[in-house]
């Protein structure tokens, strides 16, 4: 693109390749992105809720994915559109700060731009509802502080964080066993939850899932599970009071660096040679067994002299142990990784109450526990399902309720879900409204309206009357000023979410006002879009 001058003085703009480029501008350009962001948020409507759809997606080399977790769907969505990748990485934002609500975050931006269309028709400069829309979502998030509830817990009382996570899960397909899996994802938080800081590092809890058995069986494992087995078959299947060396280097005979070779012309040499690599091993395996070590783990693979060596000698050992792992085990056991035989000292072995291995079912299947750790600020949650998809959604509700375990961990204050909160913000932005002189004042109403297609999506997606569902709540809400007043989703015949149990974050509430707000503020401001036509 170049700008250049006429005879006159006047500007013009210059692009090169002209006629394969296609151009959009003005509102014709604000209309096409909003329709394609609609478009976005139409997808994701449906699945919103605890009666919400889930999707089947399927990849381009035929993996298929079930879910219904919006961050999900968007990220295996093969999105061409710039405008439908901005709500794309909407959601991501969203999962990466929050790790819930990112669903919701994209209905809302839909429909804050959906009110937006109808005024840019009525001739309202995009900039002045930018404007509006920020001062709106500045009174919503002031409301939503207001309207929020301190939730005290200690080590002892979990109860307030159980009952938050299967808010969140319940709108997952695991909801039949949502109380056990949000007590588990609890459980582990609190494991490895450093309470005076406020902080829990969730790279310590390891999720593995394994297909057979069914949801009940998902357990907690205060320790470390491998997917690996012993290296030789007639090595013992349980170790009590284990002292673990965790390697980094091969059990074989060094190799030079240099290209060599050796010259073997008598059965003698071969002999000597044998002799030597055996003697090696020898040397090696001693070396583990004399500072007291009673099961090797090895990120390499070792031949089958060592493994033979060591099933004689009474060395347990596993082997192919990748280095993730390697990490978890060290700090769960307290040990420390060894990268050279030499360096093997007693101080640097882990320590485990039990080390076992377990077979599944009539499969070969067998996995590894480390068990009753010096250290357990690592655990596992061994997730079981009829199947790999089952599995693979099971571990994105999971971490969805660890996110919001660890968000509750960090800020202790919640709203109350249903849609409360925002029926609560739309009324309370509507009031505030009038306030405002100005065209700002139908950008601020715009986004109460658009407030309300949350608890609007809910409702559809139970099954119920939106629209008179909705007028129902709020006129309860504004007569008993009650804030807590939310969509019956389970049809339990109480609409007050306190009663029910459903909680959000504040933190995330928050989070999902200021990004879709964030975003429909850009895709407003864009008014020309240049674009290399299609051949």
């Amino acid at each position: 693109m170049a700008l250049a001058f006429d005879d006159y003085g006047r500007p013009f703009i210059i692009l090169r390749e002209q006629e394969q480029k296609s151009r959009l501008r003005g509102l014709e350009a604000q209309k096409s992105n909003i329709s394609a962001a609609k478009a976005v948020a139409r997808i994701l409507r449906s699945s919103l809720g605890p009666k919400g759809m889930d999707k089947i997606l399927q990849s381009p080399d035929g993996d298929v994915t079930i879910t219904n977790d919006g961050a999900t769907i968007l990220e295996q969505m093969d999105v061409d559109n710039h405008i439908a990748k901005l709500m794309v990485q909407l959601s991501q934002s969203q999962d990466y700060e929050i790790g819930d609500g990112t669903t919701g975050v994209v209905v809302m931006a839909g429909s804050l731009l959906e009110q937006a269309e109808k005024l840019l028709e009525r001739g309202i400069h995009p900039i002045r509802i930018a404007e509006g829309y920020e001062m709106a979502s500045r009174i919503a998030v002031e409301h939503l502080e207001k309207i929020a509830h301190k939730f005290e817990f200690g080590v002892d009382d979990v109860e307030p964080l159980v009952q938050t996570c299967m808010t969140t899960l319940s709108s997952k397909i695991v909801n039949r066993c949502k109380r056990s899996l949000a007590e588990i994802a609890v459980k582990a938080v609190m494991a490895v939850a450093d309470l005076e800081r406020k902080d829990v590092n969730l790279d310590l809890i390891k999720i593995e899932g394994k297909v057979g058995g069914k949801l009940e069986d998902t357990e907690l494992i205060y320790g470390i599970v491998v997917d690996k087995d012993m290296s030789h078959p007639q090595m013992p299947k349980e170790i009590k009071n284990a002292k673990l060396a965790i390697l980094t280097c091969p059990f074989e005979p060094p190799k030079p660096k240099t290209k060599h070779k050796v010259d073997i012309d008598t059965v003698e040499k071969f002999q000597l040679l044998r002799e030597q690599e055996r003697k090696y091993f020898d040397d090696m395996v001693q070396q583990c067994k004399d500072v007291g070590a009673s099961l090797v783990i090895c990120q390499w693979g070792f031949d089958d002299e060592a493994n033979h060596l060591l099933m004689h000698r009474d060395l347990p050992a596993v082997r192919w142990v990748g280095g993730v792992e390697l990490e978890l085990i060290a700090i769960a056991t307290g040990g420390r990784i060894v990268p050279r035989f030499q360096e093997l000292t007693p101080e640097k072995l882990g320590q485990a109450g039990l080390v076992r291995e377990k077979a599944f079912g009539t499969t070969k299947d067998r996995m590894i526990y480390i068990e009753h750790c010096a250290n357990s600020r690592a655990v596992t949650i061994f997730i079981r399902g009829g199947n790999k998809m089952m599995i693979e959604e099971t571990k994105r509700s999971i971490h969805d309720a660890l996110c919001v375990a660890r968000n509750l961990i960090r800020s202790n204050s919640i709203v109350y879900g249903g849609g409360s909160a925002e029926i609560s913000c739309s009324v309370a932005v509507e009031a505030a409204a009038d306030k405002y002189p100005g065209v700002e004042q139908y950008a601020i109403r715009a986004f109460a309206d658009a407030l309300d297609a949350i608890p609007m999506a809910l409702a559809e997606n139970s099954g119920l009357q939106p629209i008179e569902t909705l007028s129902a709540v709020k006129s309860q809400q504004i007569k008993e000023n009650n804030p807590c007043c939310g969509i019956d989703c389970n049809d339990v015949g109480i609409n007050d979410m306190r009663e029910q149990n459903v909680f959000e974050t504040l933190i995330g509430k928050k989070q999902q006002l200021l990004l879709a707000t964030q975003v429909v503020k850009m895709i407003l401001k864009i008014d020309d879009v240049i674009s290399p036509s299609e051949y």
